[in-house]
């Protein structure tokens, strides 16, 4: 599966949230996508550290794999809200951080 079919995925759940919180009388807004994502991640944290060893945490790989899936669809979703290409973000990031690790290591031989 390809990012924009992940990211087409995304966008119809979102579109069902939105309508689930509009018959509850509230759309959520974009701050509050990202709330949600800071708890996913709280939650990917504790998994990690399970996975790990350093604490005890009920659910295993399967809820390792839904907290990591829960992270990439509030990534997907706030892009899809600011109007981000993420593809073309991702990319011209990578290249960055490529330029910038590789300038460092030659530096440091």
């Amino acid at each position: 599966m390809d990012i924009e079919q992940l990211r087409e995925m995304a966008v119809r759940v979102h579109d069902l949230y939105d309508e689930l919180n509009a018959r509850r009388g509230r759309l959520w807004t974009r701050e509050e996508f990202m709330l949600g994502m800071v708890g996913d991640v709280g939650d990917l944290a504790k998994l990690v550290m399970a996975a790990e060893g350093a604490r005890e945490m009920p659910g295993g790989r399967a809820a390792l794999e839904h907290e990591l899936a829960d992270c990439l669809w509030s990534v997907l979703i706030l892009a899809h809200r600011y109007e981000v290409d993420l593809p073309a973000a991702f990319t011209r990031t990578m290249r960055e951080l490529t330029d910038s690790i590789t300038t460092q290591l030659t530096e440091t031989r």
